[in-house]
C-alpha cells in the first residue's frame, strides 16, 4: 500500500514543544504531535471505494492488514508524524478558550491527481485537547458521520469526506442522554478526509492569545495552499481571504437550506475555513418543514442553531473570524464592509435557490413574496419537506388547484388538518403559483428535470441512520451498505428503494436517535 505523502501543516506551522500527551493549555503552537491509541481488535466495517481512488488506493489495498491497522490507529505510516490541531471557539455564543482536536488525530497529508487530502481519524484516543474526555467515539456517532458526509457530497453540498468505518474492538462508556445513565457501547473509528481541517477557531485561539506572528503564519499558509486565487499583497490579502471565506460559507449554508439539513452545533470551532460542512454530531434533516427545528438536545431551550437561523449564525461566526484577523489588517471599516455585504449576497443566492426548487427560472419581482408565502404555508400543519418539493415537480401550469394539491398531499403528516383556513391558504398559494408557472418557457418535462436536480428524493433521515445503527450494533452491516448505495444517487428515482421515499414513521417521532440527538459521541 503506497501513498504519496506530502506533509505541509506540520512542516510550515509552529509545533507544540512539549511532546508528552497530557491535557493542558498548548501555547505558541498550531498543533501537538500525538500518536493514536492502539485498539484491541480492529475490524473494518465499510470503506468508500470513491475515496480509496481519490487517495490513490485500490479495493485490494483496503483488504490488507496494513490498511485496517493504519486507518484504526494501530500502525503509523512510515515517515509521518500524527498530530492534533490546536484551536479555540465560541460555543453557543460564548468564548470557550482552547478546544482543539479532542478526539481527532491527523495522520498525514497526501497528494493524488494534483489534489491534496488531509487524513484524520476520529475516535482514535486522547490528545492534549481532550480535556476531561477519553478521545474515543462510539459506533452510533461513527455510523452517522460516515454515512452523512458521503451523502452530503452526493447531494452537492460542500463537505468533508469519509474513507472508512471501523470497530475498535474496545467498549466505550457514554452517557448518551446526559441523564446519569452511562453505559458501555461499541467503540468505533471513522477515517475522514478534507483538503484541510483548519477551522475559524484555529485563528481565534492565536488572536486571543495575541500570538500575531503565528496568526500571520497560519493565514499565509492557508491562503497559499487553499486559496491560490488570492494574489494580492499586504492587508488586502487578508481582506480578500475573509471575502472568499464569506462567499464559501454562504454557498455552504444555502445548500444546507436547499436540502433541509440542520447542522445542530454551528460553533466557530465547527466552521471549516474552506466552507465545508464539518463535524457531523447532532445533525438532522427536516422531516416536517419547520424553521424553528434544531436536532440538538443541548440547544432545545434557545434554539440558537435552528434551521431558520443558520444563515444568521453564519454571519455571526464570520464576525468572530474577522475579529481574529483584525490584527493583520488593523482597520475595522473594510472588515465591516465585507460582513455588511453578507445579507444581500445570501438573500440573492437563497432566492435563486428557492426559485429553482419550485421550478421558476425567469425573472419576476413577486417571486420573493411567493416563496415567503410558501414557507409560511408549509408550517401551518406538519408537511414533509423532502416529499413536498420532490412531488411539486409533478405539477404543470395548466393544472387546477385540485390536481396540483393531489400531487403533494402525500407530504402531509395529518391530512385531516388540511381543511378550512389551512386549505384556503394552500388554495391561495397554488393559485398564485400556477399563474406564475405560465410565465415560464420551459416544457413541463424540462422543468421537472431541473427541479429534480435540486430537490433530492432521498436524504439520510435520522430514523434511517438509527435503523442502520441498531442493525450494526447486532453485527448486521447490510443496512449501512444499502443506505450508502442509496445516498450515492439521491436525485435518481431508484424504484427498488421506493420505501425510503416516505415520511418519518410515527414510531420514530420521539425515539432516541430518530428525532433530536445529544452531543454525546
Amino acid at each position: 500500500m503506497k501513498l504519496n505523502i506530502q506533509d505541509t501543516f506540520t512542516k510550515e506551522l509552529p509545533a507544540d514543544k512539549i511532546l508528552e500527551n497530557t491535557r493542558r493549555q498548548v501555547l505558541d503552537a498550531c498543533f501537538s504531535f500525538v500518536e493514536p491509541k492502539k485498539t484491541a481488535n480492529p475490524k473494518l466495517l465499510h470503506v468508500s471505494e470513491e475515496m480509496l481512488t481519490a487517495i490513490g488506493l485500490t479495493k485490494e489495498d483496503a483488504k490488507s492488514e496494513d490498511f485496517v491497522n493504519i486507518f484504526t490507529g494501530n500502525k503509523v505510516l512510515e515517515n509521518t508524524h500524527p498530530f492534533a490541531m490546536c484551536y479555540g471557539g465560541h460555543q453557543f455564543g460564548n468564548w470557550a478558550g482552547q478546544l482543539g482536536d479532542g478526539r481527532a488525530i491527523n495522520l498525514t497529508e497526501i497528494v493524488h491527481n494534483k489534489k491534496r487530502w488531509a487524513i484524520q481519524l476520529k475516535g482514535a484516543g486522547e490528545t492534549p485537547y481532550s480535556r476531561t474526555a477519553d478521545g474515543l467515539a462510539v459506533l452510533r456517532s461513527s455510523v452517522r458521520e460516515y454515512l452523512c458526509s458521503e451523502a452530503m457530497f452526493h447531494l452537492g453540498v460542500p463537505t468533508t469526506r469519509a474513507l472508512s468505518l471501523s470497530l475498535s474492538g474496545d467498549d466505550v462508556l457514554r452517557d448518551m442522554l446526559y441523564n446519569g445513565n452511562a453505559a458501555y457501547e461499541k467503540g468505533a473509528i471513522v477515517s475522514r478526509l478534507a483538503p484541510s481541517f483548519i477551522r475559524f477557531g484555529s485563528f481565534e485561539i492565536l488572536s486571543s492569545r495575541k500570538n500575531y506572528p503565528a496568526l500571520k503564519t497560519l493565514a499565509d499558509y492557508t491562503i497559499a495552499n487553499f486559496y491560490p486565487e488570492i494574489t494580492s499583497e499586504g492587508k488586502q490579502k487578508y481582506l480578500d481571504f475573509l471575502t472568499q471565506i464569506r462567499n464559501r460559507t454562504i454557498e455552504m449554508i444555502v445548500h444546507w437550506q436547499r436540502v433541509g439539513f440542520v447542522h445542530g452545533v454551528m460553533n466557530t470551532d465547527n466552521m471549516s475555513i474552506l466552507g465545508l460542512t464539518i463535524d457531523y454530531g447532532p445533525y438532522g434533516w427536516l422531516e416536517g418543514y419547520d424553521t424553528g427545528w434544531t436536532p440538538n438536545t443541548t440547544d432545545n431551550q434557545h434554539k440558537r442553531y435552528r434551521f431558520g437561523n443558520q444563515s444568521q449564525i453564519g454571519v455571526w461566526n464570520l464576525f468572530q473570524l474577522a475579529n481574529a484577523l483584525f490584527p493583520l489588517i488593523e482597520e475595522a471599516p473594510p472588515l465591516q464592509e465585507i460582513l455588511d455585504e453578507y445579507a444581500d449576497i445570501y438573500q440573492k443566492k437563497y432566492l435563486k435557490m428557492m426559485k429553482s426548487k419550485i421550478g421558476l427560472f425567469s425573472e419576476d419581482t413577486n417571486d420573493y413574496e411567493l416563496i415567503g408565502r410558501l414557507e409560511e404555508t408549509l408550517q401551518l400543519t406538519e408537511t414533509d419537506m423532502t416529499l413536498f418539493f420532490r412531488n411539486l415537480a409533478l405539477i404543470s401550469s395548466d393544472d387546477t388547484f385540485e390536481t396540483a394539491f393531489d400531487n403533494i398531499k402525500i407530504a402531509f403528516y395529518t391530512i385531516i388538518e388540511v381543511k378550512d383556513e389551512i386549505k384556503n391558504h394552500w388554495q391561495d398559494w397554488f393559485n398564485r403559483y400556477l399563474k406564475r408557472l405560465q410565465q415560464e418557457t420551459f416544457s413541463d418535462s424540462v422543468k421537472k428535470e431541473k427541479m429534480n436536480a435540486v430537490n433530492p428524493k432521498y436524504v439520510l433521515r435520522n430514523y434511517m441512520a438509527q435503523l442502520a445503527i441498531d442493525a450494526a450494533d447486532k453485527g448486521d452491516y447490510n443496512l449501512i451498505e444499502e443506505l450508502y448505495q442509496l445516498l450515492k444517487s439521491p436525485y435518481d428515482e431508484q424504484e427498488k428503494h421506493q420505501k425510503w421515499f416516505a415520511k418519518r414513521p410515527e414510531w420514530a417521532r420521539n425515539k432516541v436517535g430518530c428525532s433530536a440527538l445529544s452531543c454525546s459521541s
